[in-house]
């Protein structure tokens, strides 16, 4: 049966089970056609704040199973994944106004980074210290507990599924917060993804909302780490809270990244490259080609954005 079919989630966020938010349902629509494809959950700040302590009581059992218990969760999470690729890919393509081979790249990687994380846990995780004393001195890394995952719209799954399989292969409890616009792809679907692989109820939360359901997922006392992706305003944000309460905050923001053509280039292929990379998914993409950057001397043949003067798209 396909995982998001039975319709559970219509109307909720997940908090180990599939309850009603407390704000207002968000309708997912597709932005192409505008059509309604559901409706999700909305948590507000208290709720976020009560999946936090729930989160924080929970992570404590699953981090104590032995690694390969969680190991063959998310390997289990990186098989359903796959067997059901068809229905994730045409989500992507529906929720994000996707074609079919970014869709099926998102639902490629979101198997992959799980497999990748199925190898997190029996990794050796400490090392033996220098010391003058007549005794071992040794260091080892424990699971930090809460970690917020705040994700953005245009590679909704990609860029949940990356920090998500990580932290919880670790044995971190998460707090999932996807953009609104793409509350399914982007959360519900991860959720529905690790009930279905016998992830422990209350490790995982899904909380779609708005700016400050997003702030709460930061400052909540439980939350030792924030993994946000996202505009660098809303960045400079989530930055200064983590300073503020003395959080790790990994930040990936909105960049300005250059193509430099110079006269050696091959400039068929050169301009082929340079036109995906900054029309790939409409250009919503923060690694996009937002300038082209062409030696003068092949400037007029390039003629990637040279319409002024004549130019063709080659």
């Amino acid at each position: 049966m396909a995982v998001l079919e039975d319709g559970r989630w219509d109307g909720k966020i997940f908090v180990g089970d599939w309850t009603e938010g407390s704000g207002e349902p968000i309708t997912v629509l597709n932005p192409a056609s505008e059509a309604v494809l559901g409706h999700v959950g909305a948590a507000t700040p208290e709720d976020v704040y009560r999946a936090a302590t729930a989160a924080s009581s929970a992570q404590r059992s699953w981090a104590a199973l032995k690694p390969t218990e969680r190991a063959a969760v998310l390997r289990r999470a990186g098989q359903l994944f796959e067997e059901h690729a068809a229905e994730v890919v045409d989500w992507v393509v529906r929720e994000t106004g996707a074609i079919h081979p970014k869709a099926g790249m998102e639902a490629h990687v979101a198997a992959q980074e799980c497999f990748e994380a199925s190898a997190l846990p029996t990794h050796a995780k400490g090392q033996v210290l220098a010391t003058d004393d007549p005794h071992w001195s040794l260091a080892r890394r424990l699971p930090a507990g809460v970690v917020s995952v705040i994700s953005p719209f245009n590679f909704p799954l990609i860029l949940s599924i990356r920090s998500v399989a990580p932290a919880l292969a670790l044995g971190n409890a998460v707090l999932l917060k996807p953009d609104p616009r793409t509350p399914v792809t982007g959360g519900v679907l991860i959720a529905r993804i690790f009930e279905e692989a016998g992830l422990p109820e209350g490790v995982l939360h899904v909380l779609p909302g708005g700016g400050d359901a997003g702030a709460a997922a930061v400052d909540a006392p439980e939350v030792r780490i924030v993994s946000f992706t996202g505009s660098t305003e809303a960045g400079r944000h989530v930055g200064a809270a983590g300073a503020q309460h003395l959080k790790r905050t990994h930040l990936e923001l909105g960049g300005n990244n250059a193509m430099i053509v110079l006269p050696s280039a091959d400039l068929d292929l050169a301009a082929s490259v340079g036109a995906m990379g900054t029309f790939f998914h409409q250009g919503q993409v923060c690694m996009t080609t937002g300038r082209h950057i062409v030696h003068r001397d092949v400037y007029e043949d390039y003629g990637l954005f040279n319409f002024e003067r004549g130019g063709a798209l080659k």
